[in-house]
Formats: structure tokens, sequence, C-alpha cells
């Protein structure tokens, strides 16, 4: 992807570390366009830091949250434009 991009960080809370969360995002995100990174947090947050259209990112979201449903008690999401930075998208 080149030039500016959505960028959107997603905080998920709940218990969301240790019942595969990060493999499961890995995996949703494969079926959108989107690059970025999931990692587990020391505070028991999970990270999601992703680029991407705006649209491909809310419909990602929706998906984890669909799929992690028992699992996420707060989602916590701010956004920005600005130039694609990822390649690929990863667990950290």
């Amino acid at each position: 992807m080149m030039g500016n991009v959505t960028h959107a960080t997603i905080y998920f809370s709940g218990r969301v570390q240790g019942v595969g969360f990060r493999y499961a995002t890995l995996q949703l995100a494969k079926e959108f366009e989107v690059t970025g990174f999931v990692q587990n947090l020391t505070d028991g947050r999970v990270l999601l830091d992703v680029e991407g259209p705006g649209e491909e990112i809310t419909a990602l979201v929706e998906a984890i949250e669909e799929r992690m449903h028992g699992y996420i008690r707060k989602v916590e999401r701010t956004q920005e434009t600005r130039l694609a930075s990822y390649s690929g998208f990863t667990i950290r």
C-alpha cells in the first residue's frame, strides 16, 4: 500500500490473553485489506495496531468482536490518517 491510509490503534480489554485472541486476529486479518500487528500488553489488554481502508479496519474489528464475543469486555479505538508504514500482518 502506498500513500495515506487510515491507521487505527485498538485496545481490547477483558479475558483476551491466553484464549487464542492474537492467533484468531491474525487469521481474520488475512481476510481483509489491512496491515499491522496484534500484541499482548503487560496490563492484560491486547493491542491491535492496524492500517488500511477505514471500512476494512471496521469490518476486521467487527469480525474480531464476533469471533471473540465472550472474552471482550471493552474496546477502545483511536484513528488517524497517515502514510502507510506496515507491510503484512504479524503477531508481536
